[in-house]
């Protein structure tokens, strides 16, 4: 609001004016008000989207063991996002700047809305959640239980009753509409400041805008985190009676409840949006900066309508014509093409990677869903924001040039890569399951059995993981498969007794997986510091990353090159890489899941250490790959940067080439400024593409 003040403080005083230009002025005065409205309301906006989309992110476990999917399904699901922004992307980006902006970026938020209910749906038409176990009650007790049935168990009863649809259909189609409400918000909201704001405080504003898309990302992890602490049903279930906890691979959060209220914000995001007019005035100083070719432009756009008479739009078989040729011109770019192929492979290992990072958190170290998102949000976004903004603060002190732009960005990424290889010697072993891991004397599995001369005398089902702890450290898969005869106690207090399988002690098992963790405990706390460090260092390299894929083009088509840069990076990165990790995921289980009606689950159990080579294997990489363009874009680059500065001598210093050269080398010269150096003769400080 105080750059709302240095607006309006330009505006000459009513008194000295007649009363026509009086009127004028405070109609002006009013409607730059409106710049700073419109900040906060895209600013709620960009929080609100940020928010459920990390959401999301957060809920992968829970979505994957309450619809018992596999992960590469998840990566479908988590993919859809990007195909509802694809479809719609032209169309808004095309029609959506002559249009009432502020009312279509309302639209969009109601669809970001409607999609985030339509996730949460599924919950309320299910039933109630209902966890694999293979203990059964006893006639007329609720306390003692039998873990060992006379017959082998079959399938639940009712089960013709369920649902033939699956209910993640339901999770993906939202998210196809959260995708399409989502697409214009960017574009629109932050054309339409850069429009209307004056050019000094355009940059803040967006710079504000961006910040608080960075704060998003924190609060909806750690809403995930919060939801992921209560049980799936509750307030419809006797909470005494679950018997898993929160670090149970069976246990389900209240993964609905952050979808309501992510889609309650994005509902009360939409609101100001409907009372923001179509455009506003350009403020007189901002005009009074353009040249009569420029200004006389400006009050011939569409934009400003309401002001000046619009000028006629272009035919578009013409558009059409043009189209062809500019995206060749586009993408003969070397450097661009080059810059391209680096960001599609690294956005293929960075989607993959902060898709399945909680998850691999959980399962290899042994983690709740709920610490996991709390981590990432208190812990990784932090981090990566603030390399992200140090990273613009170091390329603004040291005004590093085009060339000093690219090596720093390249030595960053290089340096994190580096410090990522750590991450393989940072591994768990195991968990000692008997029969899938381990022998049923405690040694290292040399076969692929639950059964033993121990449980021979229970008919145990294979399919229903029920782990139990036994005194002697082992987990096994059930009460029945550890050979107990009775158990006392409810809950997470059960304790069965006579476990055959159990050979030293009393022969007793308690609920859930033996924690064997404690030398793990202390690799966590590596893992989670080399985590924070990593991402820093690379994120140093975003800001001058970006910045580089600015300036290697000419003027006239950076917005067809970004734009092209961000359909390109979401149909080839966004939505393939999260399908393609969960499948490769997928091959390292070693016991899934037994869905109600028969067919394969969630993954119970996996192998950590294939895990860990396959997860880590694969981002580092498709980043070892992106390495030797990203050495060959240099050498481009450089290549171009002296050839453009050869032309520009030969020319005697002018005309384009001197043009061009000014908007590849912008502050090369770190002591030269624009008030001690000349400037080339033609040289139009207009032509240079900033940020």
């Amino acid at each position: 609001f105080l750059h709302s003040a240095l607006e309006t403080s330009q505006i000459p005083a009513c008194s000295a004016l007649s009363p026509v230009a009086q009127s004028k002025h405070k109609s002006f005065r009013n409607m730059s008000a409106q710049v700073p409205m419109f900040l906060v309301a895209l600013s709620f906006a960009y929080f609100a989207k940020a928010l459920s989309g990390s959401y999301m992110k957060s809920t992968i476990t829970q979505l994957e063991r309450r619809f018992d999917i596999p992960s590469y399904l998840i990566g479908v699901i988590d993919g859809s996002f990007e195909i509802g922004n694809l479809l719609v992307i032209a169309f808004v980006s095309y029609f959506g700047a002559k249009l009432h902006r502020p009312k279509i970026i309302a639209i969009g938020c109601l669809l970001m809305s409607l999609g985030t209910f339509l996730i949460a749906l599924p919950h309320f038409i299910i039933g109630r959640y209902k966890f694999e176990t293979s203990i059964r009650s006893s006639v007329n007790s609720t306390n003692s239980l039998s873990p060992c049935p006379v017959r082998s168990s079959v399938l639940a009863a009712g089960c013709e009753h369920e649902s033939r649809l699956s209910m993640w259909i339901y999770v993906f189609l939202g998210n196809i509409l959260r995708g399409i409400g989502e697409t214009p918000v960017q574009p629109l909201g932050i054309s339409y400041i850069d429009d209307h704001a004056l050019e000094e405080n355009a940059a803040f504003y967006i710079g504000c805008v961006q910040t608080i898309s960075v704060i998003g990302p924190v609060f909806g992890y750690l809403l995930g985190s919060v939801c992921a602490k209560i049980y799936v049903d509750i307030g419809f279930v006797n909470m005494e009676s679950i018997s898993i906890t929160p670090g149970d691979a069976r246990w389900v959060g209240a993964w609905w409840l952050g979808y309501l209220i992510a889609g309650l914000i994005t509902l009360l995001s939409a609101m100001p949006f409907w009372f923001l007019p179509k455009s506003l005035p350009l403020p007189e100083r901002r005009l009074d900066k353009y040249s009569p070719e420029r200004t006389s432009f400006i009050k011939d756009s569409p934009l400003l309508e309401h002001k000046y008479q619009a000028d006629e739009p272009a035919n578009f078989l013409e558009m059409a014509k043009d189209f062809l040729p500019t995206l060749r011109s586009l993408l003969g770019n070397p450097v661009y093409f080059l810059y391209l192929c680096v960001t599609i492979i690294q956005f293929n290992s960075l989607i993959g990677m902060v898709t399945y990072k909680p998850k691999y958190i959980e399962q290899h170290y042994g983690q709740s869903a709920s610490k996991a998102n709390f981590l990432m949000g208190v812990i990784n976004i932090p981090a990566v924001a603030l390399g992200m903004f140090s990273g613009g603060v170091i390329m603004k002190k040291f005004k590093l040039s085009i060339m000093g732009a690219a090596k720093f960005a390249l030595g960053t990424s290089l340096l994190g890569y580096f410090l990522s290889l750590f991450f393989f010697a940072m591994g768990c072993e195991n968990a000692s399951v008997a029969g899938i891991t381990r022998s049923y004397n405690g040694l290292y599995k040399v076969d692929s059995s639950l059964l033993a001369s121990c449980n021979a005398d229970c008919q145990c089902p294979e399919t229903n993981w029920d782990p139990v702890c036994g005194e002697n450290g082992l987990t096994y898969f059930s009460p029945c498969l550890a050979g107990c005869r009775t158990s006392h106690g409810s809950g997470v207090d059960t304790v069965f007794e006579q476990c055959s399988c159990v050979a030293v002690g009393n022969h007793t098992a308690s609920v859930g997986q033996c924690n064997n963790t404690d030398s793990c405990h202390r690799v966590f706390l590596y893992f989670l510091a080399l985590s924070v460090i990593t991402s820093f260092i690379i994120s140093l390299g975003g800001t001058p990353g970006y910045m580089l894929l600015i300036r290697c083009i000419r003027p006239q088509l950076k917005s067809l090159a970004l734009g092209f840069h961000t359909l390109t990076t979401r149909t080839l990165a966004g939505i393939p890489a999260p399908i393609y990790f969960g499948a490769i995921i997928d091959t390292t289980c070693l016991k899934w899941g037994q869905k109600k009606c028969g067919g394969r689950g969630a993954c119970r159990i996996y192998n950590t250490t294939a895990y860990r080579i396959a997860y880590l294997g694969l981002t580092l990489g498709l980043r070892t790959a992106s390495f030797f363009l990203c050495i060959l874009g240099l050498v481009v680059l450089r290549r171009h940067v002296r050839r453009q500065e050869r032309n520009t001598f030969a020319n005697g210093g002018t005309g384009a080439a001197a043009g061009e050269l000014q908007a590849l080398r912008k502050e090369e010269n770190n002591s030269c400024n624009s008030d001690q150096c000349p400037r080339t003769i033609d040289y139009d400080p207009e032509q240079e593409t900033r940020l």
